[in-house]
């Protein structure tokens, strides 16, 4: 397999280079992954991630809904083959030519960030996750034509992972979700658990939060054990920065534990020295997706 550009990635260099930037500034941790992976496909990734951090950023920080309706109109655009000229759109384009993305998980993410404009606390589990697949599943969906030739297999794979991910946000993010008028624990879990909103708002740390954070956490740690079944059908390439990406987002959980679930006053990060022994058990862990590759038929 060849790492040689082809020639629009090329002559685009200073769109993805723009992309690359809003990635290295927002992500430390995806980059921190993604970066490793085939320079043409890292590309790719930073070019999608662009694209849903404007989204993102149109509600969660302009607050701005035109903005978010006016990504939307530009996206129904793109799909007929016109967009506006500037780097972001001129990068899609280029992915978009050369691999087979589903330009509709790029739709449903924007749905997702819709959710927000209006938010509602979700009643039900089942509510939470079918918000965490929009917002997160759908992003699994956007990146894994990058990662596999044989992404049709692994499709639900890929949304498990990200609605791993997601969930790790929202338990991450508990006390600055809060502040901005939002609660994303489910309503029958609060109260299954003894949790109230007064509760959140007053940063109690008690032992029914505690509970309720690990049926969360658990939940999201048997996602990504879910979602990791699919590295035997990712390209060898790109199992290595996978891999770290989703061992990064999980150690966040663990993190979180170390320091008595304090999610209120403190927004948590995996270290760098921690992310170095994580890439000890990465290699590890790629020694044994070859031994699964050579038992099972692909």
């Amino acid at each position: 397999m060849t790492n040689k550009l082809s020639t629009d990635f090329v002559r685009y260099q200073a769109d993805f280079d723009y992309c690359e930037r809003i990635i290295e500034h927002h992500s430390k941790s995806f980059y921190a992954a993604f970066s490793r992976l085939p320079e043409q496909k890292a590309m790719s990734v930073y070019a999608i991630y662009a694209f849903c951090r404007r989204a993102d950023d149109a509600i969660d920080v302009e607050k701005n809904p035109e903005k978010l309706a006016e990504l939307k109109a530009q996206l129904g655009a793109f799909q007929k083959g016109d967009h506006p000229d500037e780097p972001l759109w001129r990068a899609l384009a280029v992915v978009f030519k050369n691999y087979p993305l589903d330009i509709q998980a790029f739709f449903d993410m924007l749905e997702g960030q819709r959710r927000d404009i209006h938010f509602q606390q979700p009643a039900t589990q089942q509510e939470l996750e079918e918000y965490s697949y929009y917002v997160a599943g759908s992003v699994g969906l956007m990146l894994l034509p990058l990662l596999s030739q044989d992404w049709e297999k692994i499709t639900e794979e890929a949304k498990q992972l990200g609605e791993a991910m997601q969930i790790t946000n929202i338990l991450r993010d508990i006390g600055e979700d809060e502040a901005e008028g939002r609660i994303y624990l489910p309503r029958d879990k609060m109260a299954e658990y003894g949790v109230t909103a007064e509760d959140l708002k007053q940063h109690r740390q008690t032992a029914a939060f505690a509970k309720l954070w690990e049926y969360e956490a658990q939940r999201a740690e048997a996602s990504y054990q879910k979602g990791l079944a699919m590295m035997p059908w990712i390209d060898e390439d790109c199992r290595a920065p996978l891999l770290a990406a989703c061992y990064f987002y999980r150690e966040i959980l663990q993190v979180i534990r170390e320091n008595n679930y304090q999610v209120f006053t403190k927004k948590h990060a995996v270290k760098q020295a921690r992310k170095l022994r994580i890439f000890q058990a990465i290699r590890k862990e790629l020694a044994k997706i070859e031994r699964q590759k050579e038992s099972i038929q692909l």
